[in-house]
């Protein structure tokens, strides 16, 4: 298979598309090899214009959906990113092309192994991989210009958005009406927004429940 034609395919034909034009989005996402931090067996449907599922309720990010996401966190040179759930590997490796320092925190010690592999075998020596619970991010390193969490999820907890600069963006899927939404939100200070972005139905992460009776 001609790796290199499906991931120009891949930009060309699922992201450009769909509304991304961030240079820095395109240029990472023309670059970073997919089929390689996807399992042997996913290798061939790893330009997909879907999740791809690698096991343990775990997915690789749609291409779009992470493009646009990545897009609406308008990530800058000298950025430090938090990522939560690193998964395989693909997301992070995005992210260090674009951002100064990536933090990319999994609690999945196999999934932490793999994506070590792959992210140091392709010289990404900005990005640094750590154990720790999703839904507690990764405090010790706060804190951080952009959070991505990759994975849906129903609530976004306060203990991430703590995390946050002053001016700081959080970008992630939020399924709590039921549908997905991807949402950007901001710190102001003391003060927290958000908005919607659009429509978007990837695989969700472990955790992340909303509570009985919680209403944002």
């Amino acid at each position: 298979m001609d790796f290199a034609a499906a991931r120009h395919n891949m930009v060309e034909g699922q992201i450009r598309p769909n509304g991304v034009t961030d240079t820095a989005v395109l240029a990472a996402m023309a670059e970073v090899p997919r089929e390689d931090y996807v399992p042997k067996a996913l290798r061939s449907i790893a330009y997909a214009d879907d999740d791809l599922s690698v096991g343990n309720g775990r997915g690789v990010m749609e291409a779009m959906v992470l493009a646009r996401l990545l897009q609406a966190a308008e990530i800058d040179p000298d950025d430090v990113v938090l990522e939560i759930a690193t998964g395989t590997g693909y997301a992070t490796a995005v992210l260090a092309k674009i951002a100064n320092t990536v933090v990319s925190v999994d609690s999945d010690a196999d999934f932490r192994a793999m994506a070590i592999s792959a992210v140091s075998s392709h010289g990404h020596d900005n990005a640094v991989i750590v154990a720790g619970d999703l839904e507690a991010g990764y405090p010790v390193q706060a804190p951080y210009n952009v959070i991505f969490i990759n994975g849906a999820v129903e609530v976004v907890p306060q203990a991430l958005l703590s995390q946050l600069t002053d001016g700081g963006r959080l970008v992630a899927v939020v399924t709590g009406g039921g549908q997905g939404v991807a949402t950007v939100y901001t710190r102001n200070g003391d003060s927290f927004g958000h908005r919607k972005l659009f429509d978007a139905n990837i695989l969700p992460l472990p955790g992340f429940r909303k509570p009985a009776g919680f209403v944002f």
